[in-house]
């Protein structure tokens, strides 16, 4: 009787250690997977840039845009007009540094919610 339960004990055994081989083998099959994933996406996925956010579009929006060109569009054409005028390079330099400094003041006298 005694060899017959250290027999099926050891069939037990024998089968236990088939069991945690083959959940070893699955565990070891997946981690390669996972890092096969995980460097693939490192390398695709990973390296694309999040789009930047959309421009806001509104009627808000729309006015705040179509005032700074606006704006814009009249300092350039200042700035043509000194070139034309002058022609001088130190003048065409001082109008634009003139107009630059100019910008946030007209944009805020011009359009300043009060």
């Amino acid at each position: 009787m005694s060899k017959e339960r250290a027999r099926r004990r050891a069939e037990r055994e024998r089968e236990a250690a088939i069991r945690t081989a083959a959940r070893a083998a699955t565990a070891e099959r997946r981690e390669r997977r996972q890092a096969r994933r995980r460097s693939v996406h490192a390398a695709t996925v990973g390296r694309v840039r999040p789009l930047a956010p959309a421009r806001a579009t509104g009627i808000l929006a729309r006015r705040h845009r179509r005032q700074t060109t606006g704006l814009v569009a009249v300092l350039v054409l200042l700035n043509l007009v000194v070139l034309v005028v002058r022609g001088d390079w130190p003048a065409v330099l001082g109008a634009l540094v003139v107009s630059a400094l100019v910008y946030p003041v007209l944009k805020l006298l011009l359009f300043a919610r009060h």
